[in-house]
């Protein structure tokens, strides 16, 4: 008997041994190795990977395999985010958010509401920015001791660059007039010179020091929450910019176990005590292709929103101030050499076109000495290259590890923070792959919202969710439909070597894909951020039902 997708959950799990399963009716589209999307009708799936796909009905060739209707729904490949952050995710669905709040007092009213059912010691949260608020200004330590003055609260900027914190929490951690502000770091103060709250990149080390460090449990929780809500949105796989060593630890006991909620390529953060310890182990892979840790996220400037970008010329909107190196050159091409010589791939984090230029410069020296070339080595973000460095990420073999939703919510702040020659090279999707760059594509949640349809959306439009500009924002850097899809599948694959496990339902691939309610190449290009995700699948068994 034929069993309908709607029924699977109760009758079917295709983790059953050696069992044949076939689906077919389904209109599927997959990248390819060849560089186009293929079409198929039926999908042969064996030990949870890709047998066959067709566009003819395979019955008779299967005439034993299990048969599912797919009941003509659009099937894509498991999506891939090539930069989040996995445990941030976790906790920001545990902690306050407050995203999208237009004003301090919204805010405000947040904090109040959260802190009524609070039992910590510290109140948590993210998602604030400034530049939604009239006037655009940084908020202040008072502003927040308005609402809760008796615990510390510790409020971390959207872009994870920057943290608002109130007195109580200046006080536990002595902050004073005297205070000295650590190198690549900011803290802002007010007229008076006394810190006003606000601690931007390596400055927000002086608060968080005093925050208590989450336990393997919480971890574990988070890692949970963030999972059920990644594949609700079809991602199957994502790249974790940057872990400590308790989740490094983690992630390793439940790979073991096999209890992995979706796939993990982990990034060791440069900036971990633990650093030398975790590359002694060695690269990190199991055999199911649940975890992958071989690569090290290193940071080399802050964000544009906070002004901690860092720049050739100065900020347009602030003279005199051209943002923050948090690494200078001599320390990035140590730590980029210390991940190559253990095998592993050094991504650095850039925005700004200067950071970009130094950290090319950076790679381009240590490969002249320490060799690593051929690692898949990547610059996360890329969005402010100058147009003279671009060419420099092919030559150099360099990924652009980039994130489509960035551009069409930092366009109107873009435009402020920057002028026009400077934005030349921006956020230059179309103009890396027409050099033969891979671009691998993400969100870099929880800074942006994770749902990928957003991604695509952004990339194929430049458009936001009001669907202006008209014609899109700096139209010219548009994706194709084929283009993003790529980006978000096999290009990201590519990204973590795993080009040949994951990104496209290719025969001996993992059979990981997604069933949607509309179909991505024929929706109009102005609801394809309103596609919904009904099923995902890892290794062909059920992971999500809608």
């Amino acid at each position: 008997m034929k069993k309908t997708f709607l029924a699977l959950l109760a009758t079917f799990s295709l983790s059953s041994a050696a069992q044949v399963t076939l689906i077919h009716n389904v209109n599927g589209y997959t990248p390819t190795k060849s560089q186009h999307i293929e079409r198929f009708s039926s999908l042969v799936i064996k030990d949870g990977k890709v047998v066959k796909t067709s566009s003819k009905d395979l019955s008779t060739r299967y005439p034993n395999a299990s048969k599912i209707d797919g009941e003509g729904k659009t099937l894509l490949p498991g999506l891939i985010d090539a930069h989040g952050h996995v445990i941030g995710l976790g906790n920001n669905l545990l902690t306050l958010d407050v995203r999208g709040s237009k004003s301090i007092a919204e805010v405000g009213e947040r904090l109040s509401s959260y802190a009524k059912n609070h039992q910590g010691d510290w109140i948590i949260g993210r998602g604030w920015d400034q530049t939604l608020w009239p006037g655009g200004q940084f908020p202040t330590a008072a502003d927040l001791d308005k609402y809760v003055k008796d615990k510390p609260v510790m409020l971390t900027r959207v872009d994870g660059h920057a943290i608002w914190v109130n007195s109580k929490a200046m006080a536990l951690a002595n902050i004073s007039n005297a205070t000295q502000t650590p190198e690549g770091g900011e803290i802002i103060t007010l007229s008076n010179a006394t810190p006003s709250g606000i601690f931007i990149d390596k400055a927000e080390e002086l608060i968080r020091a005093h925050v208590p460090t989450q336990s393997p449990k919480q971890v574990n929780y988070a890692l949970d929450k963030a999972g059920a809500h990644l594949l609700s949105l079809g991602i199957t796989s994502t790249h974790d910019a940057g872990i400590d060593h308790t989740t490094w630890q983690v992630y390793q006991a439940r790979a073991k176990e096999r209890t992995m909620p979706l796939r993990i390529y982990a990034m060791l953060s440069a900036s971990s005590p633990n650093l030398d310890d975790m590359l002694d182990a060695g690269v990190i892979k199991d055999t199911h292709d649940q975890l992958s840790i071989r690569s090290v996220k290193i940071y080399a400037d802050g964000a544009l929103g906070s002004r901690g970008a860092a720049l050739i010329r100065d900020y347009h909107d602030r003279k005199g101030h051209k943002g923050l190196m948090l690494e200078d050159q001599a320390t990035l091409e140590s730590l980029i050499t210390q991940s190559i010589r253990h095998g592993y791939s050094a991504h650095t984090h850039a925005i700004g076109d200067r950071a970009n230029r130094i950290v090319l410069d950076a790679y381009q020296n240590v490969f002249k000495k320490a060799g690593g070339r051929l690692l898949r080595n990547r610059i996360e973000h890329a969005q402010i290259v100058h147009p003279e460095d671009i060419p420099r990420f092919k030559t150099l073999d360099i990924i652009p590890s980039m994130q489509p939703v960035h551009a069409t919510s930092d366009m109107h702040m873009a435009e402020k923070r920057l002028d026009q020659k400077q934005l030349s090279g921006a956020y230059a999707w179309q103009t890396f792959l027409k050099q033969g760059s891979k671009v691998a594509a993400g969100s870099d949640f929880p800074v942006e919202l994770a749902n990928p349809f957003h991604g695509l959306h952004a990339a194929i439009t430049r458009q936001d969710h009001h669907d202006l500009p008209k014609d899109g924002w700096r139209s010219a850097e548009k994706l194709t439909r084929e283009q993003a899809l790529q980006a978000f599948t096999l290009d990201a694959a590519y990204a973590a070597f795993q080009e040949y496990k994951l990104g496209s339902l290719e025969q001996g691939k993992w059979a990981d894909f997604i069933l949607i309610d509309q179909d991505y190449f024929t929706v109009a290009e102005d609801k394809i951020d309103d596609i919904q995700v009904e099923q995902t699948w890892i290794a062909g068994e059920l992971k999500y039902q809608r």
